[in-house]
């Protein structure tokens, strides 16, 4: 099947059509939509109808089965590969739970934390948008953070049954296995005939490069689940009589997504705004009507959505610790040129070496495509180079792709001092909060919608002419092969993970930290150490801690203006200090200013207790941390602690 179900010689494709019906519309997608209604037939829909035909009158409503009754053998298998792969990807997590991922420990320690969050917010019912458990006392915006709750709240059993460190192993297989599932279902029902061709393509959009590179670490970007949904429910706005049902349809999935991954649904709504304008223009004279109707169930969807998001999207951007875009550096991280006929480090042709040249870290793979692929792809549009949607789609791909190059192009990691279109782009409000090498990781699904049709319209073809039925079946077995075998998956790296010590897991910290007091770990968690976020979450957040690994504004004293986000709070004497010497430097001479500001860096974060575990440069920080304070700590439950509530306090008693 084509994308509009017409094939380039104008004929219908066979075996993808509705029955003959003369009082039924032979558009595919309003046809289909009436069989489902009907279950008079049970052919797919495609991405956008066959232009030049009216409907006339709709056929008699029956009852429909259950989804589940319509599920194949086929089906069946196809789900099981899915979960099967989700399973092979993340089994080193799940052979050694003790283990977490090497690659990017940092943001696996922050989900946990958020898993965390999310399970308190039901158990405990604490406001769900904004928290002081890190960084207090400025606390983090959760809004302005990827907080997962429509992930967080519902998986509250598994977290609060096997702790947020099982829950992300969950979070990061079920994202992966459901993902694909979804793909394969909207695929198979929606947009092609052909069962094969649905899965081969479902299988691409959830295990393409970019998505087990961002397993590595980012759970909440790999969480594709809703964007088939979206997809589908947005071209379905256009049935006449159902703008309030399928408006409140679509609003459900966008405001889920939104408490998901924003980025994923702003990527999703750009490519289908261009796609549903595109395809508007082009049949504005054969279907006036149905932009019409489009519309009224898109402004029910804005309405609802609007409505829904304004106060949580409020406090994003004005609440408490919001930011205003990303930091500079990141707003350049751009995909080089020379990725996208590359392999990932974690395909099975992948270099490591080549692909750390071309990719900013091994979380951020996201245009590795290889020859093969981008060979396959140009050839299927030009195949299908006479259907408007598919050139729309491809379009789009390219559009995405020239975005990912960020403000200056790189080739092979050489800056060619060319400007990219990103340059006009990455100061505009929204769009400086995008890190532009990710507008390649959306390219990955239209490219697997792409496959799915260029696979059924070669099925079809093999079915309409049984002569060139083996010399087609060849080409694109071969040609599918050739491109996707090399972009096979690997499994996620793991490596050991330091323990939580003693003095959390036993309950010992909970004689220094209360409502009044927090937990100061050395050095304090960033990007490089987040191990006491996993100490937070690890006691259901009912220890909080000083400083924070999170998206916080800058308060820049030269420039009080700069709201643009850091990685970690803003500079402290005392957490500056640790950080230099956890990287090696020297230790500077110990003054009698040096521990006025770390007294006072201490009663900043109201601490109870300083904590220093085993680690590189554990006795230079240790020794550093004992002048300073001008008494010795004691070593309990696997830990150095400094009980400093008396010289917080004294502070207070005075006052």
């Amino acid at each position: 099947m084509t994308i509009t179900g017409i094939d380039s010689t104008g004929q219908s494709a066979g075996g993808n059509v509705l029955p003959p019906n003369h009082e039924a519309d032979a558009d595919d997608l309003d046809a289909e939509l009436l069989a489902l209604e009907t279950q008079v037939a049970t052919a797919p829909i495609s991405v956008i109808p066959a232009v030049g035909a009216a409907a006339e009158s709709e056929p008699e409503a029956a009852p429909r089965p259950r989804w589940w009754r319509s599920l194949t053998r086929r089906d069946v298998l196809a789900i099981a590969s899915f979960i099967a792969v989700a399973i092979y990807i993340t089994f080193p997590l799940w052979l050694n739970v003790d283990h977490e991922l090497r690659d990017d420990p940092q943001d696996q320690a922050f989900f946990e934390w958020m898993l965390a969050h999310g399970a308190r917010v039901l158990t405990d019912g604490v406001y769900p948008f904004f928290s002081d458990r890190m960084n207090y006392p400025d606390g983090v915006n959760m809004m302005a953070n990827t907080s997962v709750l429509a992930v967080s709240l519902p998986m509250t059993p598994i977290t609060a049954l096997f702790g947020p460190h099982v829950a992300f192993n969950a979070f990061l297989t079920l994202a992966l296995a459901v993902t694909g599932v979804s793909w394969y279902l909207v695929l198979s029902r929606q947009f092609v005939s052909s069962r094969l061709a649905a899965w081969v393509a479902a299988l691409f959009a959830t295990f393409a490069p970019s998505m087990i590179s961002h397993a590595g670490g980012h759970p909440n970007i790999v969480s594709q689940f809703l964007v088939p949904l979206i997809i589908w429910r947005t071209l379905a706005l256009r049935t006449r009589g159902r703008a309030v049902r399928n408006g409140l349809i679509l609003a459900g999935l966008l405001i889920w997504q939104a408490f998901i991954n924003l980025e994923i649904l702003f990527m999703t709504a750009v490519g289908l705004g261009i796609f549903c304008a595109v395809m508007a223009i082009s049949r504005r004279r054969d279907r006036p009507a149905e932009i019409a109707t489009f519309l009224r169930g898109l402004g029910v969807t804005a309405a609802v959505t609007l409505a829904a998001l304004a106060y949580p999207l409020c406090v994003q951007f004005f609440g408490p610790q919001s930011y205003h875009g990303l930091p500079e550096f990141v707003r350049y991280f751009g995909a080089d040129l020379g990725s996208f006929t590359a392999y990932a480090q974690r395909s099975v042709a992948g270099n490591p070496i080549t692909a750390g040249r071309l990719a900013q870290n091994a979380a951020e793979e996201n245009a590795f495509f290889g020859w093969g692929l981008v060979i396959l792809f140009f050839g299927l549009v030009a195949w299908m180079r006479r259907n408007v949607a598919v050139v729309t789609v491809a379009g789009i791909a390219l559009l995405f792709g020239a975005m990912s190059l960020g403000p200056r192009i790189r080739l092979n990691g050489v800056d060619t001092g060319v400007p990219g279109l990103w340059s006009l782009l990455h100061s505009v409000p929204v769009l400086n909060s995008a890190v532009p090498t990710r507008w390649a990781l959306a390219i990955a699904p239209l490219v697997a919608i792409i496959l799915a049709l260029g696979c059924q319209r070669a099925s079809d073809l093999m079915k309409s002419q049984p002569a060139a039925r083996g010399p087609v079946r060849v080409a694109m077995i071969t040609a599918v092969a050739m491109a996707l075998v090399p972009l096979a998956p690997t499994p996620v790296r793991a490596t050991p993970m330091d323990p939580v010590p003693d003095f959390v897991t036993s309950g010992a910290w909970r004689q220094y930290v209360d409502d009044d007091h927090t937990l100061v770990a050395l050095p304090l968690p960033d990007s490089s150490y987040p191990d006491p976020l996993r100490w937070s979450a690890y006691t259901g957040q009912d220890m909080r801690i000083a400083s924070a690994y999170a998206l916080l504004p800058n308060q820049n004293p030269l420039d009080p203006t700069d709201r643009s986000a850091l990685f970690a709070p803003p500079w402290r004497p005392t957490s500056g200090l640790m950080a230099s010497i956890k990287q090696g430097n020297p230790i500077p001479e110990i003054t009698e200013t040096r521990r006025e500001m770390t007294l006072a860096d201490l009663r900043y974060w109201k601490a109870g207790v300083v904590v220093l575990t085993p680690q590189v440069r554990d006795i230079e920080m240790l020794r550093t941390m004992t002048d300073l304070l001008g008494f010795q700590p004691t070593w309990t439950g696997g830990a150095w602690i400094w009980d400093v509530r008396n010289l917080v306090d004294a502070q207070k008693a005075a006052q």
